[in-house]
This record gives C-alpha cells, structure tokens and sequence, in this order.
C-alpha cells in the first residue's frame, strides 16, 4: 500500500507531538465509517430511519447533530444501495464536515452567504435548517465544481439558493455588510481527509501548496468578514492540518480587523476536541483564537479546524 508523503509525516508529528501521532497516522490506513444526514428537503427523518433499519442497516446517531447517522465502512455499498439514497432522501457527508454548518446555526429567515460552496454538502445542511425561508448564496470560483455544486443542489431539492459562478475574494464589494450568517468552508490541502488507499488525496500536497492556500485563504476571509452585518456570525473551517491554514489565517484576519472581530467557543460536544496551537515555527497567534478548535480523525472523524467569529463593530473602510 502506498506511504503517505515523508514530509507531512514529519510535519504531523511535529504538530501532534506523540501523544496523538500514531493514533492519528493508524486512521489513514483503516477503512472509516460511512456517515451520513437526512435530506429534510426530501423526506421525513422517522421514515427514512424507519426504512434503513428495516433494510437491515444499523445507524448510529451522531448525538450532537439532529438527523444525523454512521454506519459501519463494510455497509456502505448496503446504504447506497437503498431506496432512501437513490430518492435523495439521505446525503453521505462526513461527520467533521457537518460541524461548521453545526457552529454557524443559521436560523430560517436569514441571510446566509457560502463563500466556498463546492460541491454543496454545507449549501444543502443549510438549506436544511432554513426550509424554504431566508436567503442562501452560494458561490464558487471554479467552473466544474461550478456545475457541480447546481446539480447536487437540484437533485437534492435544494432549488431556493441562488448559486454564483464568481471568485469569492471579491464578493464583500456587491454585497458589503449583508448577510447575518457567513460559512468559510475555505479551499485547502485537504490533509484530513488524505488516506493511503487513495494516492490522489495528497497527490499535489507539499510545503509550497500550503503556504498558497493560505494566501488564498486569507483573501476569502477578509471578504467574508466585509460580506457579514455587525452581529453576525462567521464560521471558517478548513480539512487542513496545517497551521498555516488555520491558526495562522484567523490570527491574521484578528490583527487587521482588531475589536471589530470577537472568537467563540466551538460549543458542541464533539469527539477528539484539541485547541488549536499558540504557535508554529517560531510564530506566536493572537490568544483568542484559542477558542477556535482542532477535530482529530478517530476512524469516523476526519480532521479538520473550525473556529466561529461574532463580528461586533462594522469593518467597512
């Protein structure tokens, strides 16, 4: 079976220490859960739960999130093979990548800005919440996952957010100070979810790629935090490791906008919480962002970074 990278094993450790390490570097190896949510666009959670267990399918809820479940990695073929799935009615998402929609709690009747939408898991997860109410944009950059994005929102029923063909950089410039609720799923080097049965999931990783994701990141952040009203909320959340992708971006984006910009705790009670570094290579981040958190992998988790931001006072120039 193929290793992973020398060089993002020696970063991990570094950024693990050994408490973590060879647990965290064991996950990339087995087969993980299969988890997915209940597409309350499409059906009813009781009879979608009905039918799965009735198909012989053992679902484990995720207890922090509603309409949530995992089944065990040698069902998954079982689950996708169901009524439920073929009608759109369930949506496999990882459990990491149903926090930050988790954290950004949009409420119906909103304004809700993804930023970052491709290919639509979060986009959908907020439809869910909002059910036909309020206002969903939805943006991404790159044509393919473009049309990718639409079709998984129309198949999924998801047919009220209005979709953008626009780099998200740019953004805050049309619509300054507008939404209540803004969701930074931000492009990164995807080290989270990196597994050694698939050798494309860091086939482009390497030191250079992170540091421009990062410079990408920063720019989408900024035009997050110029897009969200006084009062609300942001949520940025990367599947990275790296600090540059994280700690680093959201310490830059606090030092630029000062007190207009508070950090709240990631209140959820999830599994494998680390908070996130006070520093990396030689850099110390401003101490707020240590409410910010880190999610382990365990075999059902993937890694991931999620921090949620208030923003207090108007950052407009």
């Amino acid at each position: 079976m193929p290793e992973l990278p020398p060089a993002f094993l020696t970063r991990l450790r570094s950024l693990l220490g050994p408490v973590h390490f060879d647990a965290v570097r064991e996950t990339f190896t087995r087969p993980k859960g299969v988890g997915f949510r209940i597409n309350t666009l499409r059906a009813g959670p009781e009879a979608v739960v009905a039918a799965l267990t009735g198909a012989g399918l053992r679902l484990h809820p995720l207890p922090w999130m509603d309409h949530a479940f995992w089944v065990a990695a040698a069902e998954r073929s079982r689950l996708m093979s169901t009524e439920a799935y073929r009608a759109g009615a369930l949506y496999l998402q990882n459990p990491s990548s149903m926090v930050p929609v988790a954290c950004l709690a949009p409420e119906p009747g909103e304004r809700v800005l993804d930023l970052a939408a491709a290919p639509g898991s979060k986009t959908l997860q907020i439809a869910c919440r909002m059910q036909g109410t309020g206002e969903i944009a939805a943006v991404e950059v790159v044509r393919a996952r473009y049309y990718k994005l639409r079709d998984n929102l129309t198949a999924q029923g998801a047919t009220d957010v209005r979709t953008f063909l626009k780099d998200g950089t740019g953004v805050w410039r049309h619509r300054p100070e507008y939404f209540d609720r803004v969701l930074l799923d931000a492009p990164c080097s995807s080290e989270g979810r990196f597994h050694t049965s698939d050798p494309d999931s860091w086939a482009y990783w390497s030191p250079r790629k992170i540091r421009e994701m990062s410079r990408k990141q920063r720019r989408l952040f900024y035009s997050a935090v110029q897009c969200l009203r006084p009062g609300g909320v942001l949520v940025y959340s990367t599947c990275s490791f790296a600090p540059e992708e994280n700690e680093a971006v959201v310490s830059h984006a606090l030092k630029k906008f000062g007190a207009a910009l508070a950090v709240e705790p990631v209140d959820l009670p999830l599994p494998g919480l680390l908070p996130p570094l006070e520093a990396w290579e030689g850099r110390r981040y401003d101490p707020r962002v240590g409410a910010a958190r880190r999610i382990l992998p365990d075999g059902l988790m993937e890694g991931f970074f999620v921090c949620r931001i208030r923003k207090v006072d108007s950052t407009l120039p």
